[in-house]
């Protein structure tokens, strides 16, 4: 990690300065998904974990898209770089265009995944709750898509703010509106998990209506030619596919094998999957603010990338790690320190709660030990995606999730070890990905000058 070490305190400056929206607006998105469960917790355990199971699934079945659209960020960002600012918002229509002609798979998809939590042995009951929340997400699916690319054009040019704005505005309406879909307060329904998934859907539309006002503002309008921008355009329509497309299926897969294993471990029972579901909300207000660093960390490789300025990117690197390393050391402290509240906060009923606590306190001590490992993978994948270095982030990390995914089968199906060495299983599968990405950026091979003039090709 020290061998390209170049510490510069305005390099520092600077991406803090473009990652702390960026955290923000993410970390927004974390409590929002950490209240919804929070919500629903205080209906029953099994409402909980058909949110954690029906998200995933919503995730899972979008993912492949919004990784394919995310990659506009690093895009826009070369663009800009090359000063080919025209060409910055033409990436964001590409994108557009492809969210609307994906409505009908998104429609088949949501078919062809609802049998899929009674096909992984659930309870009845949490079943028919995760085939609502699921069902009722897809319905917004392609806002969603929408959301991705008009954030990515803000965060490619560096006004991490505006994506903060927009985010932050979303959910400061989605807290409350949820509370009272899901109860029925301020004269609405009661709806339950229903009304947690609606409640997100809402939001996104009204975080979508907020960007697409700064999007169309004078000053984009004149340097961006945002309004000129609505066309087709082929050359950059194919170089989004092939950058993108590694991407958005590194992210299929790996949500894909994310998704199956936290569904078996859910099959072990209630108190196993409300474990899960309780540890994970807590990893979520960890690792969803990182992504907010990834995020700004592959802005700026990719902008020295459009310039060709190289030199650059070992300044940038070295500050994410001071960053991530630093946030991340925080978390684990804290979830060391503060896992036994941390895991009360979810306990309302009596029912099966000595097992849950049980659990989810071992489970908590893991999460303590990996979510170091997030930092150092985020500045690594950010760097890696910056510079277009997808293929190889799609084989490495796919490869060793699905490698997890086959240990866990027999784990937990064959062999029935129990959810305590399964959990194990997956914190040595974190560890093992940080120190191949790490491997991967020592290696130098992203720097390939060939490689690097084949990224910025149409």
């Amino acid at each position: 990690m020290l061998k390209d070490w170049q510490y510069n305190p305005t390099t520092l400056i600077v991406l803090m300065k473009m990652a702390l929206p960026m955290v923000v607006s993410q970390g927004a998105f974390a409590i929002m998904i950490f209240t919804d469960r929070w919500f629903l917790a205080q209906i029953s355990p099994t409402h909980m974990a058909a949110a954690l199971g029906g998200g995933v699934a919503f995730w899972f079945a979008i993912s492949l898209f919004n990784g394919i659209l995310a990659y506009a960020n690093a895009l826009v960002a070369q663009y800009l770089g090359s000063g080919e600012f025209h060409k910055c918002s033409l990436v964001i229509s590409q994108g557009i265009l492809m969210s609307v002609a994906l409505i009908p798979v998104l429609l088949i998809i949501t078919l062809l995944l609802r049998p899929m939590f009674a096909a992984m042995g659930h309870d009845p009951a949490q079943v028919e709750l995760e085939e609502i929340y699921f069902t009722t997400m897809m319905a917004g699916a392609v806002l969603s898509l929408f959301k991705v690319c008009l954030s990515s054009f803000f965060s490619g040019i560096g006004l991490t703010r505006v994506v903060m704005t927009c985010d932050v505005i979303g959910i400061v309406l989605n807290v409350p509106l949820t509370w009272a879909l899901v109860f029925g307060h301020l004269g609405l329904p009661a709806m339950g998990i229903a009304g947690a998934a609606w409640g997100s859907i809402i939001s996104t539309a009204f975080s979508i209506a907020i960007y697409l006002a700064y999007y169309l503002k004078r000053e984009f309008r004149e340097k961006f030619s945002t309004l000129k921008s609505f066309i087709f355009d082929r050359g950059i329509t194919r170089r989004y596919l092939r950058l993108g497309f590694p991407s958005g299926m590194e992210m299929f897969l790996n949500i894909a094998a994310f998704n199956l294993f936290l569904l078996m471990f859910q099959s072990y029972g209630i108190p196993e999957a409300a474990s899960a579901t309780i540890v994970f909300n807590w990893d979520i207000l960890s690792f969803v603010p990182l992504l907010g660093l990834n995020i700004a960390v592959m802005s700026l490789i990719g902008r020295f990338v459009g310039a060709g300025d190289m030199d650059r990117t070992n300044e940038v690197t070295s500050a994410g790690y001071i960053l991530g390393i630093g946030y991340s050391l925080f978390l684990a402290t804290t979830f060391i320190i503060f896992r036994e509240p941390f895991v009360e906060m979810f306990i309302f009923y009596d029912d099966q709660a000595e097992e849950i606590r049980d659990l989810a306190r071992f489970m908590m001590i893991g999460l303590s030990c990996y979510v170091l490992c997030e930092g150092v993978l985020q500045v690594a994948a950010g760097v890696l995606r910056g510079a277009g270095d997808t293929r190889w982030i799609m084989f490495a990390s796919t490869s060793l999730h699905w490698a997890m995914l086959v240990a866990q089968f027999f784990v937990i199906k064959v062999y029935n070890f129990g959810p305590k060495v399964s959990w194990m299983g997956f914190v040595l599968m974190v560890l093992a990905i940080c120190m191949v990405f790490l491997g991967r950026l020592r290696s130098n091979k992203w720097r390939d000058p060939e490689n690097l003039k084949a990224v910025m090709s149409e």
